[in-house]
């Protein structure tokens, strides 16, 4: 398989893209959420916040997953009723944790707080094929959890 990403296995309601563990898949990631929203009804009203939130999981993926040289990551989209739920794989088994405070000076850390912030809700769990984990948030109309 290619380094850069795959072909979408479907896409009806849902599609799935190998992308290499490097900085520079978050905005291809979030040009392929995009694209992906842009082909299904509706899809546009999720655009920012589901952008957002993937931004967040992919850039904990290539920055906190501690695994072995050459890994990839894995993203996946699903259109759910009026909801998107975006996933992020990786190898590594170590679940992420949120930081309920960085500090004042903190320049990072708070990826995982804007997650919960934006998502209806989200998990973690691990894969049920190989070795590491799948982060996942569900992305709604009406915002986040309250």
């Amino acid at each position: 398989m290619p380094d850069a990403l795959a072909t979408p296995l479907a896409l009806a309601g849902d599609a799935f893209f190998w992308l290499p563990r490097h900085r520079s898949s978050v905005p291809l990631a979030r040009s392929l959420l995009r694209s992906f929203l842009g082909s299904i009804p509706g899809g546009g009203a999720l655009a920012s916040s589901g952008e957002l939130v993937l931004s967040e999981l992919v850039t904990n993926a290539v920055v906190h997953a501690r695994v072995p040289p050459g890994r990839r990551i894995a993203i996946r989209f699903e259109a759910v009723c009026d909801h998107l739920r975006v996933e992020v794989h990786d190898a590594s088994s170590e679940k992420p944790v949120v930081r309920r405070s960085t500090g004042a000076d903190g320049c990072s850390g708070r990826g995982l707080l804007l997650v919960e912030t934006l998502s209806v809700e989200w998990g973690c769990v691990p894969r049920p094929e190989g070795i590491g984990k799948i982060i996942w948030a569900l992305v709604g109309p009406e915002g986040g959890a309250r």
